[in-house]
């Protein structure tokens, strides 16, 4: 990836916090944007922050052996349930990128869930979102609170969740790399 080329964030863009951004919802996080929009603001899910919750204890799911963790979205509506997929055959989803999907047909995909269909490894769920107004996501990134990598959202579900930050940026290669190995608290080092 180039390091001075100026990148757009998209559907399917992975947003990777820069290392000290001080707000703890976000600290050493990655975002699926799932939705961008200049005009109408932006929607992701933070694909690397855990629950202490399972699946099975916000919805039943007919299927004793897919309890699934949960991750934390963001810390907009924490009552909210949503996933990202790589079922392409889920009606109502929207693709964000070869082999990725956000949402669609839940009651569907409970039943594909109770009758087997769904693999574990196929699918994660999150309690809440992060949202963004019309222009703040963008004003965040000029102010380089946020690095945008179009081309690695594809890899979510083969990368550990616990890793994740610091394997995109890696990946990522150059500056990047050198970010990766900074210390969550450099007064310590």
């Amino acid at each position: 990836m180039e390091e001075n080329k100026v990148i757009k964030p998209q559907n399917g863009s992975l947003l990777i916090s820069e290392p000290f951004m001080g707000d703890a919802n976000f600290e050493r996080s990655v975002v699926l944007l799932c939705s961008h929009n200049e005009e109408e603001g932006s929607f992701g899910l933070v694909l690397n922050k855990p629950s202490n919750l399972k699946l099975s204890d916000v919805v039943d799911v007919y299927n004793e052996s897919f309890d699934v963790e949960l991750g934390v979205g963001g810390p907009v509506q924490y009552n909210t349930l949503h996933y990202v997929h790589r079922l392409a055959d889920l009606p109502e989803a929207v693709q964000l990128g070869e082999g990725l999907y956000w949402g669609g047909d839940f009651e569907l995909l409970r039943t594909m869930i109770g009758a087997g269909l769904v693999e574990a490894g196929d699918i994660k769920f999150f309690l809440g979102y992060s949202g963004w107004t019309a222009g703040q996501l963008q004003e965040e990134i000029d102010k380089n609170v946020w690095i945008v990598n179009n081309e690695a959202a594809n890899k979510l579900f083969n990368l550990d969740a616990d890793t994740l930050w610091r394997s995109v940026l890696r990946e990522m290669g150059g500056k990047f790399k050198v970010l990766s190995n900074y210390p969550v608290d450099p007064r310590l080092n």
